[in-house]
């Protein structure tokens, strides 16, 4: 890991912070709109609706034209979308502006994940790939508790407007830093048949300090044949049961983390808790989470990322049904808020790993930006079930055990994951062809 190459996993972990920081929205901005503006409560279901739609549209759409045309543009451009229109929610003074703008954001918002994820996985070595990925994954759940903290200072002082211009003109920042210090990933300059020098420029930039003179990169100067494009290669026949599994996995793990957050305050104060209680046990969650995903980042290092994955949802289970059996004291409740904490959204980081790797270099993007538009759905699907629970007065217990069951059926699908990964499996891209040999060795 060269210099260069720890500021590029530094900018990922700063641009995810910016992804966290959009949850300050629905949990703080909403609630104001409706005492303020006397916003009627469908009109907010419908702008956090339409959000939800718009960061999964624009994670699927930008997949393929980041394969195809460069992820550094597509990257800094949906940080500037979500800036502008984040900052300029600030100066609303109605719904419709504001769920316009919000839309707008969000789809700004889809297309950094992936981007940024896929880059840091380009310009990481092999060995340390997986670590590096879901130490930058790891900003995502620090955003989520920086804006805690931004919002419960901001807000009562200044007000729901200067947080969201904070929250918007902050992240704009890191656009001219990804426009300086990370450089297009190598696959999109070699399909775009760009020069061997510009390549070799490229791969100097990142490794100074290693030898490139042995980099054989004739084959990017040759003329190629039509290459199958990066959805298909998604959706292969070579590929396909592995995306059907990873979505799988993606739709239940970000839909159970949106279904505890969501939740557990109302639940646990159903129970005879305080505020400052249920406050208590959500803010454990998300420390704990904070925890496991930065752990996960160093174990990851050391163990092969689906038998971590497996260990975490198995962890998840076996604290999901302990949770569900002691919710009566506080302190299981926080002790099982905790672990939950701790396992699933580290669970999502490996995820994110394993997408990363499980797609080769010409269709990562896309790999990485269709799962996490279909994982954004799980806390839509999350939500509306768990407001169905709480409608049929369903006990914290009782969600908790129905909770996991998708869960146990995650632990399956990574056990089917890893048997997947130990298959051969030719490569689904333009087949290898032998690099062309100098004259002077022909000779």
């Amino acid at each position: 890991m060269s210099r260069r190459q720890w500021l590029i996993v530094t900018v990922g972990l700063l641009t995810m912070v910016a992804e966290g920081l959009d949850a300050i929205v629905a949990a703080f901005v909403y609630p104001k709109l409706e005492k303020q503006w006397g916003t009627a409560d469908r009109a907010i279901t419908a702008t956090v609706t339409l959000s939800v739609l718009a960061m999964v549209v624009g994670g699927a759409a930008v997949g393929p034209l980041a394969d195809r045309y460069g992820r550094k543009g597509v990257t800094v451009t949906g940080l500037t979308v979500f800036s502008l229109g984040t900052a300029a929610m600030a100066l609303t003074d109605g719904i419709g502006a504001f769920a316009g703008l919000r839309i707008v954001a969000c789809l700004g918002l889809g297309a950094v994940l992936p981007t940024m994820m896929a880059l840091v996985a380009d310009w990481t070595p092999a060995r340390r790939r997986g670590q590096m990925v879901a130490l930058a994954f790891a900003g995502v759940t620090a955003g989520t508790t920086l804006g805690g903290i931004l919002s419960s200072t901001i807000v009562p002082a200044f007000g729901w407007p200067t947080l969201l211009a904070v929250c918007g003109l902050a992240p704009l920042l890191l656009a001219p830093v990804v426009i300086r210090y990370v450089p297009e990933s190598v696959s999109v300059l070699a399909s775009r048949g760009r020069p061997v020098a510009e390549i070799r420029a490229a791969l100097a930039t990142a490794a100074p300090d290693q030898d490139l003179t042995q980099v054989a990169l004739d084959r990017a100067a040759e003329p190629r044949p039509r290459r199958r494009a990066a959805s298909r290669a998604v959706l292969s026949g070579g590929m396909a049961r592995t995306t059907v599994l990873l979505w799988l996995c993606f739709l239940v793990g970000l839909g159970a983390v949106a279904l505890i957050l969501s939740y557990l305050p109302l639940l646990a104060e159903r129970m005879g808790l305080s505020s400052a209680q249920s406050g208590a046990a959500v803010a454990l969650f998300g420390w704990g989470g904070l925890v496991g995903q930065l752990s996960v980042s160093f174990v990851l290092k050391r163990y092969d990322r689906f038998q971590v994955l497996i260990v975490l949802w198995a962890l998840a289970v076996a604290a999901l049904a302990a949770a569900a059996a002691w919710t009566g004291p506080f302190a299981a409740l926080l002790a099982g808020a905790f672990v939950l904490g701790l396992c699933l959204p580290a669970s999502n980081s490996a995820l994110q790993v394993i997408a990363a790797v499980a797609y080769p270099p010409s269709a990562r993007a896309t790999g990485i930006s269709w799962a996490n538009s279909v994982g954004k759905l799980g806390p839509v699907i999350g939500g509306l079930l768990g407001g169905l629970m709480v409608d049929a007065g369903w006990s914290l217990g009782t969600v908790l055990t129905v909770l996991a069951a998708p869960v146990a059926l995650c632990l399956l699908a990574a056990r089917a994951l890893k048997a997947r990964s130990q298959e051969p499996r030719p490569e689904p891209h333009t087949p290898a062809r032998p690099l062309s040999v100098p004259a002077a060795e022909q000779a």
